[in-house]
């Protein structure tokens, strides 16, 4: 949702109407997930997409018609419609879509902290009494503005909002007419809109840059960190977001103590040297960050290992360790490689096998 929202500000300012389609909840092999939104302006302009283009002919004329009648609607689309040559998802999927008039008093609150890149998310009613659903809070990690019709929903949901923003994720909430969270009747999506993740690449490598650009790729925010200054500089990483001259180790601990990592970082060491790569790792092995992988041969992995072990570190915090880092793809080339570690950061993030999709079976989208 965050590429619609400047012109949905825009949209909403000039008094033009427009709907807005946004992904709640899927079902097997959906092509977007949660927080996935479409905008339609009156004149058929779209920004953004809820199915990578299975539905959005359909989802386009409905937004036009939720634009003009001002009344939000549910829907659905899977394979077992009806029309599901028509307007189905052929990937064999379910989405569930809420579809809304566009724009609310809180959105430019909600605007202006996405601008700054501060942490925020945006709970609307998309299911209970037609006089709740449709509306908005604007939750950030110690405020919230808007309303979603009682105070103690806005208790609850602010609550629940926080948890789902901290760990960057958007979904559903369910409660009670009144709020309470073990009932059923009041249907609450959440749209996280957390900073970047970040990736952490150490060593100033040709295998650096060229992880650094895929990590940008990925929707990473990316910083290069080298001890020393002749090889880190901006001109040799131009994907990365910043470029560090400092130890690694005092680096990633710096950023760690002042609260600048969470449980979305990735750390890539790739120093190939152990007076840098031990000292950093024996850092990251002990922080709650997604990924920590390591380049080297499985000798060096070996003589990794026994130093680490020799630093203090136990087998559960060893276990965590990917290294050799990366899939094996049979890479040569530092862009090879930085797809095969690439590979291996998404697999992890989603559980998946690393195996050729065509000696599996299930869904194709986790």
């Amino acid at each position: 949702m965050r590429e619609v929202l400047g012109e949905l500000l825009r949209a909403w300012r000039a008094g033009r109407p427009a709907g807005l389609a946004t992904v709640t909840a899927t079902w097997s092999s959906a092509p977007r997930g949660p927080g996935a939104s479409m905008l339609v302006l009156e004149d058929g302009t779209t920004v953004g997409s809820v199915s990578g283009g299975c539905v959005e002919g359909a989802v386009h004329d409905l937004c036009r018609e939720v634009a003009r009648t001002g009344v939000a609607r549910t829907t659905r689309y899977g394979v077992s419609d009806d029309d599901a040559f028509e307007v189905g998802l052929p990937c064999g999927g379910t989405i569930e879509l809420f579809v809304q008039p566009a724009g609310f008093p809180e959105l430019p609150v909600l605007a202006a902290a996405v601008d700054d890149g501060r942490p925020v998310a945006l709970l609307t009613c998309v299911e209970g009494p037609p006089e709740r659903v449709g509306r908005h809070l604007v939750v950030t990690p110690d405020g919230r503005q808007g309303s979603l019709g009682a105070d103690r929903v806005d208790d609850a949901a602010t609550d629940d909002g926080r948890g789902l923003l901290a760990a960057g994720r958007s979904g559903l909430l369910h409660y009670g007419p009144d709020g309470q969270r073990r009932g059923t009747g009041l249907t609450v999506f959440v749209t996280s809109f957390a900073p970047a993740a970040r990736m952490l690449v150490f060593g100033a490598t040709d295998h650096a840059a060229a992880v650094a650009r895929i990590g940008a790729f990925l929707g990473y925010r990316v910083t290069v960190c080298d001890a020393r200054p002749v090889f880190a500089t901006t001109d040799r990483f131009p994907g990365a977001d910043e470029v560090v001259v400092d130890w690694p180790h005092r680096y990633l601990a710096a950023e760690a103590s002042g609260g600048r990592l969470d449980e979305r970082t990735v750390v890539c060491v790739l120093t190939h040297d152990p007076k840098f790569d031990v000292p950093v790792l024996e850092v990251a092995l002990r922080l709650p960050v997604a990924y920590v992988g390591a380049m080297g041969s499985r000798r060096t992995h070996d003589d990794r290992l026994k130093r680490l072990r020799e630093a203090g570190l136990g087998e559960a915090e060893l276990a965590r360790l990917c290294s050799p880092i990366g899939l094996d793809l049979g890479g040569r080339t530092p862009e090879e490689t930085a797809v095969s570690v690439a590979a291996e950061i998404v697999a992890l993030r989603w559980n998946g096998t690393g195996e050729r999709l065509t000696r599996t079976s299930g869904p194709v989208h986790g």
